[in-house]
């Protein structure tokens, strides 16, 4: 039996009450710290016991072979795999000789909590050993969001009732061993000692520095660690080092009520090019700053950073604890995926787990970036300059494939296309539209024509080439573009996919409007007036296939005459479907895996009329089996919108649960970074209304029965804008910066220094039946969180 993960319901903390061993993969996943460069799992200090044991550096990985039972041209020959670098958290204890271990002796108190105001990770122990040596064990731990490569642990050792003779490991640790993959593709490969050992220095005075280098990929990481104790007079501190361990042992007697307290810093580095000598000292000088600034002054600095993203981001709900407490975490998750990123992607699932092999896909762009571009801008920003440092073998894959301009990969570390099965890989050809997309919206919200300029228009020019050499006019007038993957991998190899088609559309358009923005750049990038006319044309001529007979749009060329899966023959236990039936199966098949027709809808909602998007709606959420972590929060955005605002808030409820509740077995291997960022866009595009609009913030405010009170804050341009939805009303606020245009259903008005206060017309009512596949219909959520 499967279990998952309960926590106490607050709102600013997330706090396991006592140790359950059958969760402590997910565990780890959910009390991972991160700060875009750095990532922690929330394993324990001793070691053990322990499911994944999870030390990463955003972009470091090892090359690994991709095997083919029947090779083809254009299939990538190798993929990239997360590599779980030198581990700095292990601080292992001995109480008069019996090593600390929670599986064994008397545990009468286990207690962690993550606290999203100051981002610091507490866990307080209380336990006997075997032989009844009773210790409080009290660990504070932290990655800096102010010192990108720093971590640290405040950790301390109290005697209880007698006398105790302790010894305290600090070590780093390399090439420790993980959990072999289960078969699911969504995990990550197995790699076997990735890590080879080039230095490994201790020092007297509790400094160690060990540098390796991975063996395929040539990539070189060091570490580093320093302590400072504070203990008895008799306290001894020694350090040593072979191989892959770096130990500093620190040995003491307490009396009754002593204390030993170790502040260990650790710091990390990772380079393609520099050399073991450069990177030995760049890990040194990150301890020596990090040391000038102290503990205190690293908590200090801490919760400053997330007082000044809460002030813009916090979102405040009345009416579901729950949901309150998910979309902060959610939200503070996504701080953490991204914070110090710096030219790095957002893996699908951030620092937190190797799952999907620490690989970043178009989620990313289309998911997680519109929440960090309204709360944290400049991350979005680094995002969007990686993709561009990748445009070279982006370019090479296109040119591989036969085709123009940039082909950006299906899944990726460095660049280099990781996926090994086409049809929802490489086919996936909408991830350079959702790039592009992601680069319109940023400088939308930001007003940042430097940006657009440097930045942008490579990344719209490049995909917009692509799909003019992608696609072809016919003879019937229309631009087609075949052979395509949407976001539902169930519907492959498909013609003129609608989701892709809106995209592309925006995507020629907007690499045209941009490219007359910015015409020096444009003629740096060989731009001419007849490549804008032909991206125009093939805007304006892209194929809309509706089928007339049903009266709703085809997700894709002939894809409501297919036969409808066999939803009644389908076992509970056989969801998800890829991992039970055949993708041939699938294929020819209504039946769709996550929302790909309904998110066009979200994100080119100007391309529906509101009577098509209700008849949308409600054809394809009967076939609908959200077998994917991406889908609820868009059901949720369009269910909002056409009137159906109790189902909405069910799918608010699966998005805000997904990783807190484990709801697809998947925590294990890290959190879904989208579907954190999926709780944010339920609650702000789905009953916030929100959508982007040339020049202002459009919003369509509307709560389901179950919520009194909606807040939200976002950045748009220099400003900080409040949005209070309060049943019949909702209130605009100018927290700081200039003015801005406001439209609140369909009606827009300036906002400046006084609020503004307009009502909430009724919802739509629904005017189309809705029912999901049977067994698949999202949990009422009075009944789960009450429960």
């Amino acid at each position: 039996m499967i279990q998952h993960p309960a926590f106490a319901v607050e709102p600013w903390t997330l706090t396991e009450s006592h140790l359950d061993l059958g969760v402590l993969c997910q565990a780890e996943s959910l009390f991972a710290l991160s700060n875009g460069h750095i990532g922690l799992r929330g394993t324990f200090e001793e070691g053990e016991p322990c499911g994944e044991p999870g030390t990463y550096l955003n972009g470091f990985y090892e090359l690994r072979p991709l095997p083919y039972a029947e090779a083809g041209y254009g299939y990538p020959e190798s993929g990239q795999t997360v590599v779980n670098v030198t581990n700095g958290k292990i601080i292992r204890l001995l109480v008069d000789d019996e090593p600390f271990d929670l599986r064994y002796g008397t545990l009468h108190q286990h207690e962690r909590t993550l606290d999203l105001r100051t981002g610091i990770l507490t866990r307080k122990v209380d336990w006997s050993s075997p032989t009844g040596g009773r210790v409080r064990v009290t660990s504070t731990r932290l990655v800096s969001f102010t010192h990108r490569a720093v971590a640290a642990i405040r950790y301390e050792v109290e005697a209880m009732e007698h006398p105790r003779s302790v010894v305290v490991q600090s070590e780093l640790v390399a090439n420790e061993t993980r959990q072999a993959a289960d078969g699911d593709p969504r995990a990550a490969a197995a790699l076997g000692s990735p890590l080879v050992l080039e230095e490994n220095i201790s020092a007297t005075d509790g400094i160690a520095i060990m540098v390796h280098r991975t063996r395929a990929s040539g990539l070189r990481v060091a570490a580093a660690m320093r302590h400072e104790v504070d203990g008895p007079e008799q306290t001894r501190v020694e350090a040593e080092g072979a191989g892959d361990v770096s130990r500093v042992t620190v040995t003491t007697r307490l009396p009754p009520g002593g204390k030993l307290r170790l502040v260990k810093l650790f710091s990390y580095g990772w380079s393609a090019q520099r050399s073991r000598a450069a990177m030995h000292d760049q890990v040194v000088a990150a301890l020596a700053a990090a040391r000038l600034a102290g503990w205190d002054g690293l908590c200090a600095d801490q919760r400053g950073f997330l007082d000044t993203f809460w002030q813009g981001a916090d979102v405040e709900i009345e009416g579901d604890p729950e949901v309150q407490q998910a979309v902060r975490f959610g939200l503070f998750h996504l701080l953490q995926s991204a914070a110090r990123l710096e030219n790095r992607p957002i893996p699908g699932k951030g620092l937190t787990g190797s799952g999907y092999d620490g690989h970043a896909f178009w989620d990313t762009e289309t998911f997680v970036l519109p929440v960090l571009t309204h709360t944290h801008p400049r991350a979005a920003a680094d995002v969007l300059s990686w993709r561009k440092s990748t445009m070279d073998p982006a370019r090479a894959r296109a040119g591989q494939l036969g085709l123009s301009g940039t082909a950006f990969p299906w899944r990726t570390i460095n660049g280099q296309e990781g996926s090994g099965y086409w049809p929802a890989g490489t086919a996936a050809f909408h991830v350079n539209a959702d790039i592009a997309h992601a680069v319109s919206e940023y400088v939308e919200a930001t007003g940042d024509a430097q940006f657009e300029r440097d930045t942008g228009l490579p990344l719209l020019v490049g995909t917009a080439r692509l799909w003019s050499s992608l696609g072809h006019h016919h003879t019937d007038g229309r631009f087609h573009i075949d052979g395509v993957t949407g976001p539902d991998e169930y519907s492959a190899i498909a013609d003129d996919n609608l989701y892709t088609n809106l995209m592309a559309q925006r995507n020629l358009r907007d690499a045209a409007a941009a490219a007359e923005r910015h015409p020096r750049r444009a003629e740096e990038l060989g731009v001419d007036e007849p490549e804008l006319a032909d991206w125009r044309d093939a805007a304006d001529a892209m194929t809309v296939i509706f089928d007339d007979h049903l009266g709703v749009h085809q997700q894709s060329e002939g894809f409501t005459r297919h036969a409808r899966w066999d939803f009644a023959a389908t076992r509970p236990d056989q969801y998800p479907l890829l991992l039970h039936f055949p993708y041939f199966d699938l294929y020819r098949r209504q039946v769709v895996k996550q929302a790909d027709l309904v998110l066009a809808m979200h994100l080119r909602g100007d391309a529906f009329t509101p009577e098509q998007k209700a008849r949308n709606f409600a054809y394809y959420e009967a076939l609908t089996v959200r077998d994917s972590s991406l889908s609820a929060c868009t059901q949720a955005v369009i269910a909002a919108e056409v009137g159906h605002l109790s189902l909405a808030y069910r799918y608010l409820g699966e998005a805000a649960m997904m990783d807190l509740a484990d709801l697809q077995n998947t925590t294990v291997n890290g959190l879904h970074m989208a579907s954190l960022a999926g709780i944010w866009i339920s609650l702000v595009a789905g009953f916030g209304g929100m959508r982007p609009e040339q020049g202002r913030l459009c919003f369509a405010p509307r709560l389901p029965p179950d919520l009194t009170r909606l807040s939200f804050r976002l950045r748009y341009r220099d400003s900080l804008v409040c949005v209070v939805v309060d049943g019949d009303t909702t209130t605009y606020r100018l927290h700081e910066g200039p003015p801005v245009t406001v439209k609140h259903h369909g009606t827009p008005f300036g906002l400046g220094e006084e609020p503004v206060t307009r009502p909430n017309p009724p919802a739509p009512e629904p005017g189309e039946p809705i029912s999901q596949p049977p067994g698949r219909a999202p949990e009422a959520r009075r009944t789960a969180w009450a429960r």
